[in-house]
């Protein structure tokens, strides 16, 4: 054969060997077990992560913060803004063969609505969702909702068939079926244990590339595997050897020895950053105290909670950082002098002694299984004994913080003080969608504080007719939020994610996304 027609036939030679690849399962390490198939009952990552594979969305946030059409051909507007139509694009069907309707987005809205922190208030602005016809619905508003894509862009608001979208919020769906480019197997699923997905053949993914949760979700791997594994050194080892092809979260100390391995590649795909956040229990002493609290700031070092976890790789850090991610449009500068400014430990002590700490018992929980926040909760710890806080530090793995945090009673009845988390980067952009900014009291998040001009600012950001005035009202939150604190930010993390390199095509995106992969 001549040397010009071997060239002709090399794609058609290496078709079937690409196409062996592809059907090879990907076998996936996530960052825990997938415990419930429901990612609107849950805000656990690892459910979105799911979530995402099996639903799809009407729109779809871009790595820049921007909302795309997705499931949606399209949308219309009235002049007034109080009447939204949507249309759906052709060819979308879910897993079990339905086409996917109007009345299935619909209602689909209405159960995300119950549980989302953008639902909510789009619920209470809404008169209605009438359906036009199988392809299109309209929302009827008694007032403006401004963040009407963006919500549906960026929160996690699965559409799903009109039987399952019927199960209360409070409640949770008993089987995964979508219209998304993977179908859940329900016989690979072990509770907390494994799961498993197929690619889905009927799905038609838009004809653009994919940019984060928008354009085209085109799956090229036939079978994905989840396979969870607590141990970071023997999840770093099944990595080297092949044993499985993708690590959500390799432990930060053990990603130089992965980037020197052959066939492995450690990345920062996050165009986001994880903030981190000191939770405090606003009910039960001594956090009640709102001058214990804002004496802890002269005191916080953001840089020393991040080098604690990112040792000496500083890049995987930032600081100083606020409540809002740094480089989108709604992050500020606003109040940030508190922590931005010299770090004063005598300050503090005085500042504890002014509040009227009389040495009651603080409860620190600290995850040991999540090496992040256990790290950062021993440099806290260290911080508060040096203060002359009375410090009662109990270590336990990250699903018993989770059982204890739900506590409302005093420590000395199994409640609790203080722990750390992070905040998933894209609910961090907006006033809207950090949960952990919530001031409504006996309804906002673990810590429960109750701030109600924190909410009314909130809610005045919802109704901001433009950018400049939803930014205006950020820095009034950042600003409050740092006098009140219902939280301590403790600065940004960018966590690496390890995988074998003949995975390509890996979309940028806040937490793994198993469209447009495929193998080498």
């Amino acid at each position: 054969m001549r040397r010009r027609d071997l060239l002709k036939a090399a794609p058609v030679l290496m078709a079937p060997a690409l196409a062996r690849a592809q059907a090879r399962p990907l076998r996936y390490v996530p960052n825990a077990g997938l415990s419930t198939i429901d990612p609107i009952w849950t805000t656990a990552l690892v459910a979105g992560i799911h979530g995402y594979m099996v639903f799809d969305t009407l729109y779809g946030l871009d790595d820049q913060g921007q909302s795309h059409p997705q499931m949606c051909a399209g949308h219309e507007v009235s002049a007034d803004g109080l009447t939204w139509n949507f249309a759906l694009r052709d060819g979308l069907q879910f897993h079990d063969g339905e086409k996917v309707l109007a009345k299935d987005c619909a209602m689909s809205i209405r159960r995300w609505g119950t549980r989302d922190s953008f639902g909510q208030p789009l619920m209470a602005a809404m008169n209605d969702i009438e359906i036009i016809d199988d392809r299109r619905f309209r929302i009827r508003l008694k007032k403006p909702f401004n963040q009407m894509l963006y919500g549906l862009a960026a929160r996690g608001c699965f559409m799903m068939p009109e039987r399952m979208a019927k199960t209360p919020g409070t409640e949770q769906v008993k089987e995964a079926v979508g219209s998304g480019p993977f179908r859940f197997l329900p016989d690979g699923w072990v509770s907390g244990v494994s799961a498993a997905y197929a690619r889905f053949d009927g799905y038609v993914p838009r004809q653009e590339p994919p940019r984060f949760l928008a354009g085209g979700k085109a799956a090229h791997i036939e079978r994905v595997e989840w396979v969870v594994q607590p141990d970071s050194a023997t999840a770093a080892a099944a990595l080297q050897k092949g044993e499985v092809d993708w690590l959500e979260v390799p432990l930060i100390d053990l990603c130089p020895m992965l980037r020197r391995t052959p066939g492995v590649r450690v990345a920062v795909n996050d165009p986001f950053g994880w903030p981190l956040v000191l939770a405090l229990n606003h009910l039960q002493p001594p956090f009640n105290n709102p001058k214990l609290r804002r004496a802890l700031l002269p005191a916080i070092d953001q840089q020393t909670f991040l080098a604690s976890a990112t040792g000496d790789q500083p890049e995987l850090g930032r600081a100083p950082s606020g409540y809002f991610i740094e480089g989108q449009p709604m992050a500020s500068d606003a109040g940030m002098q508190v922590l931005s400014g010299p770090r004063d430990e005598a300050l503090a002590k005085r500042l504890i002694a002014e509040s009227g700490y009389a040495g009651e018992k603080l409860v620190m929980l600290a995850a040991t299984d999540r090496p992040v926040y256990s790290q950062m909760m021993q440099v806290a710890r260290d911080l508060f004994v040096r203060l002359g806080l009375n410090v009662d530090f109990r270590q336990m793995d990250w699903g018993s913080v989770v059982a204890r945090r739900t506590s409302r009673e005093p420590v000395a009845q199994g409640g609790w003080s203080c722990f750390i988390t992070q905040i998933e980067g894209v609910a961090a952009c907006t006033p809207g969608g950090n949960f952990a900014l919530r001031g409504n009291g006996a309804k906002a998040w673990y810590g429960w504080p109750d701030d109600p001009e924190l909410e009314r600012l909130r809610t005045a950001w919802f109704d901001a007719p433009d950018l400049p005035a939803q930014k205006a009202l950020a820095a009034q939150v950042q600003a409050r939020a740092l006098d009140t604190l219902p939280c301590i930010p403790l600065g940004q993390m960018f966590q690496p994610t390890a995988y074998r390199s003949d995975l390509t095509d890996i979309v940028r995106a806040a937490y793994p996304l198993f469209w447009g992969v495929r193998r080498a």
